[in-house]
C-alpha cells in the first residue's frame, strides 16, 4: 500500500497536470470497488471545477466548490492521466504488475482541458467518497486519524501522553492510524534504524530524548523519500512517469542478512514478523 510520500508525490504531481480543470464528462465501466460508487455520483461531479489537490495521511483529496472526492488507491489501484485511450501521459502504480489492462479501468473522467483521468485497480480495495462539504472533519474516515508527521503537535508531549502506560511494542504504535497518520511498514523501519530503537521495544520505555530523536528521524526519512519521488518497490511512478528512487537508499528494509549499513556496527540486519508485517532491523545497535 503507497504510504505518505507516494501520495503526496501523486497529489503534487496531478496538481500541475489537472488542478483548476473541470469535469464534463465521467464513465464508471465498475462501480464495485470497496464501496460501491452511487448512482448519482457521475452526476454530482459533471461540471464542477478542481479547485485544490490535498492530501491527508494516505488519502488524496479532491476540492470543489461545494463537495469533497476522497481517493484511497487500497492495495493495487492507480490513475492514468490520458490525452487519448492510446496516448497515455503518466500512470500512478505501487506494488504490484507494472501492466495495465484496460478491463481493470473503473472510473474515467473527462476534463475540459483535452486530459483523461482513469482510475484503474486490479483487486478493486480502493474506493472513492463523494461528500457535500467542504470540510475535512466531517468526513468520517479522517475524523478518526492521529496527528501528521509533520504537524507542530506531532511532538514529545504528545508522544509521551499517548504512550502512558501502554505496552505496545513501538512498531505497533507508528503503524497505529490513530497515533500518526500516513506512516506505513516501510518508513516506520527506516525511522526505528535511524533512532536505534528495536520495533519490539515497549514504546512506553522510551525517555524523552529517545522520543524527540525519533520524531525527528521520521521527519527526516519522510522528507527524504519524498525529494528522492517515494518509494518504487515494483513499479510507483510520479506524473512525470518517473520511478521513485528511495528504495536505492533503504537501510533495513528488505535487507535481510546485510551487514549493518552503519560503519561501526558490525551488526546484520534481521527480519521478524510483528502483526502479520515484516520488520528488519539491526540486532546489534537497535536496542
Amino acid at each position: 500500500m503507497p504510504e505518505l510520500p507516494e501520495i503526496e508525490i501523486v497529489k503534487r504531481s496531478l496538481f500541475k497536470m489537472i488542478n483548476k480543470a473541470k469535469i464534463i464528462d465521467i464513465k464508471i465501466n465498475n462501480n464495485k470497488l470497496r464501496y460501491k460508487i452511487p448512482y448519482v455520483f457521475s452526476k454530482s461531479l459533471i461540471n464542477e471545477k478542481i479547485l485544490k489537490i490535498s492530501r491527508r495521511s494516505k488519502y488524496l483529496i479532491f476540492h470543489f466548490k461545494t463537495k469533497l472526492l476522497l481517493v484511497h488507491f487500497g492495495m493495487t489501484g492507480k490513475l492514468l492521466l490520458m490525452k487519448s485511450y492510446d496516448n497515455m501521459i503518466f500512470k500512478t502504480s505501487f506494488y504490484h504488475d507494472t501492466n495495465v489492462h484496460s478491463k481493470h479501468n473503473h472510473i474515467r473522467f473527462e476534463l475540459n482541458n483535452g486530459l483523461v483521468l482513469i482510475y484503474n485497480d486490479v483487486r478493486r480495495f480502493g474506493f472513492f467518497k463523494l461528500y457535500n462539504t467542504t470540510q475535512l472533519n466531517k468526513i468520517i474516515f479522517l475524523k478518526k486519524l492521529g496527528v501528521e508527521p509533520f504537524s507542530k503537535i506531532f511532538n514529545i508531549e504528545y508522544f509521551k501522553k499517548f504512550i502512558k502506560n501502554r505496552k505496545k511494542n513501538i512498531k505497533n504504535l507508528l503503524m497505529d492510524q490513530t497515533f500518526v497518520s500516513g506512516l506505513g511498514n516501510i518508513y516506520v523501519n527506516e525511522a526505528l534504524f535511524l533512532s536505534k530503537i528495536k520495533p519490539l521495544r515497549t514504546c512506553s520505555s522510551l525517555n524523552r530524548n529517545e522520543i524527540k530523536n525519533l520524531i525527528l528521524n521520521i521527519r527526516k526519512i519522510l522528507k527524504f523519500a519524498i525529494s528522492k519521488g517515494g518509494s518504487s518497490l515494483r513499479n510507483f511512478q510520479n506524473a512525470l512517469g518517473k520511478n521513485g528512487n528511495f528504495q536505492q537508499f533503504f537501510r533495513v528494509y528488505r535487507q535481510k542478512n546485510k551487514k549493518c549499513p552503519r560503519i561501526s556496527c558490525k551488526g546484520k540486519i534481521k527480519k521478524i514478523v510483528i502483526s502479520n508485517r515484516s520488520s528488519f532491523y539491526c540486532n546489534r545497535c537497535q536496542i
